[in-house]
């Protein structure tokens, strides 16, 4: 095996394993263990949670800085533009647009301020603009950021990482959403897509609105 395989063999068991320990920190059967163990802790939870989820990227990003491998794409002429056009339109939806992410809440500061003992999240289930055409609006940004760049071989098997990972991920928190919202988002699932969105399986303004007030 050549060196580049081994570099990206390498890579590969990083995101898996990056993606494991992601989704074992944020399951509630492991928060629930920390609440009787440590409960003092609990309100700094999420805060720790997504400090630590930085932190443990920046051995990967230095593995794919270290060891890119070839290019195996690059977009020129009117496909650059294209590709640049989405990623624009993407971040700026990220940072800009109609979301109903409570920062603080998902940072985890207003848990930390408030000194919130509970594990659960306490937002109610509100369906944004962007949430009435995909359930995963910035899953589905995210994932238009990633392969709308030029694509070295390090760059395709992070992105394959993390694609598998949002796929997974999705599903492992909309079993947790079910179990919350019950009914409602079971209807709202049945309406809407996940990750790609398509204009025929949407919802009318009306019809998020019934839904938040199931």
């Amino acid at each position: 095996m050549g060196s580049d395989a081994v570099h990206l063999a390498w890579l590969a068991l990083a995101w898996a394993a990056y993606g494991a320990v992601h989704s074992l920190l944020a399951a509630a059967g492991f928060k629930a263990w920390v609440a009787t163990r440590a409960p003092r802790w609990v309100p700094a939870y999420r805060l720790a949670y997504n400090l630590f989820a930085l932190v443990a990227l920046l051995p990967i990003l230095w593995m794919i800085a270290r060891h890119p491998g070839p290019w195996l794409w690059r977009w020129q002429g009117p496909l650059a533009w294209l590709m640049n056009g989405l990623t624009l339109l993407a971040a700026g939806l990220l940072v800009f647009g109609p979301g109903t992410y409570d920062l603080a809440e998902f940072l985890g500061l207003r848990q930390l301020q408030e000194r919130r003992v509970g594990i659960g999240d306490q937002e109610p289930l509100r369906i944004s603009a962007l949430h009435r055409y995909v359930r995963h609006p910035w899953y589905a940004l995210c994932l238009v950021l990633l392969w709308t760049r030029d694509m070295s071989a390090a760059l395709l098997v992070s992105a394959l990482a993390i694609t598998a990972y949002f796929v997974v991920g999705s599903w492992l928190e909309e079993r947790k959403l079910l179990a919350r919202f019950g009914p409602a988002y079971g209807q709202y699932m049945a309406r809407v897509p996940g990750l790609v969105p398509r204009p025929w399986r949407r919802l009318s303004r009306e019809e998020a609105r019934k839904l938040e007030g199931t």
